[in-house]
């Protein structure tokens, strides 16, 4: 069943990332999720470069996590994605989901995202 899961959700990926570009304009904000992490980069695919990053892992959040798996360390990863993108002048961007489904920690991560002023 793992398998099974895993596949369709790289199906859903691959589906998606057909159709979802990221421009100088409008950067593709690209999510990963692991069983203890939730990661956020805003990618320029033209030129294949990361603009902005942002995780349970940076500097700016380490320490005040208390669980680095949960709803609310993805609010703070959103929040922090966002400001990080204003502040590079990025403020429209695609999101990518990366086939993973919109609740959860991505929805949290999305919605903390546009609270903060970043446009999808």
């Amino acid at each position: 069943m793992k398998d099974r899961k895993k596949l369709a959700r790289i199906k859903r990926k691959r589906r998606v990332r057909s159709q979802v570009q990221g421009t100088t304009e409008r950067p593709r904000l690209n999510v990963f999720r692991s069983l203890k992490h939730i990661y956020a980069q805003a990618i320029e695919d033209t030129t294949g470069k990361t603009l902005v990053s942002a995780s349970t892992m940076s500097p700016e959040l380490k320490g005040s996590l208390r669980s680095p798996g949960n709803v609310e360390a993805a609010k703070k990863v959103g929040d922090l994605i966002a400001k990080k993108c204003l502040e590079k002048g990025i403020q429209k961007v695609v999101f990518d989901r990366s086939g993973y489904l919109y609740h959860g920690r991505i929805k949290a991560l999305a919605e903390a995202a546009r609270a903060a002023g970043l446009a999808f």
